[in-house]
């Protein structure tokens, strides 16, 4: 049980937002033109100068795609039950397994049946991706490589290196996947001639 008065949980969240913000390499400046809260009062609330209001923590709730609870650290209610709630990006679905602010993401990614298959948009973004193929035919375009994973394949690259994933049969392919969120919020475009490192499969 937490203990924690309200005073202690709210003093606690600017720290919290500093790590969280460095985690994900925004700038305050990035940060306010997102969220619409001027640069100062994001400087004052991360050094604790600033009390968080519900009208400053929605916006960056929804910035950092957290919920509420995670970005304040809110006491647990004893309910164990998780609500997960699925994110749609780049016409996938991304399932959240994992709640914890910053660091390794775990989720379940769907990638949905499509009569005609896209054309490959290879994107790159920091950080290590490790997806695990639960079910469908994964097509995975790594810089200039192109492969096909079954079930029960596992892939893990370096997301410096151009990607994207889409499905080898137009079914729906259903797998695992490890990456920070940068992975799902901000991909970068670049060179596809890009030379390509290495990958694994097991």
């Amino acid at each position: 049980m937490d203990h924690r008065t309200d005073d202690e949980v709210l003093g606690a969240v600017g720290a919290r937002l500093r790590a969280l913000r460095r985690e994900r390499g925004i700038t305050l400046a990035d940060l306010s033109a997102t969220t619409g809260v001027s640069e100062s009062t994001l400087s004052r609330l991360e050094s604790g100068q600033r009390r968080a209001t519900l009208e400053l923590l929605l916006p960056l709730a929804r910035t950092y795609d957290v919920p509420l609870d995670d970005l304040v650290g809110a006491p647990r209610t004893g309910d164990p039950r998780i609500h997960l709630k699925p994110i749609s990006r780049y016409g996938m679905t991304f399932v959240p397994l994992s709640r914890r602010p910053g660091g390794v993401h775990a989720f379940k990614m769907i990638i949905p049946a499509r009569p005609q298959a896209p054309e490959p948009t290879p994107q790159t973004h920091e950080g290590f991706e490790w997806l695990y193929v639960l079910n469908g035919r994964l097509r995975l375009v790594l810089g200039e490589r192109d492969l096909t994973l079954s079930p029960g394949e596992v892939a893990e690259f370096d997301t410096s290196v151009p990607h994207w994933l889409g499905s080898a049969s137009g079914g729906v392919v259903e797998l695992l996947i490890l990456f920070g969120l940068q992975g799902v919020r901000a991909h970068v475009r670049t060179d596809p001639h890009r030379p390509p490192r290495s990958a694994s499969r097991r």
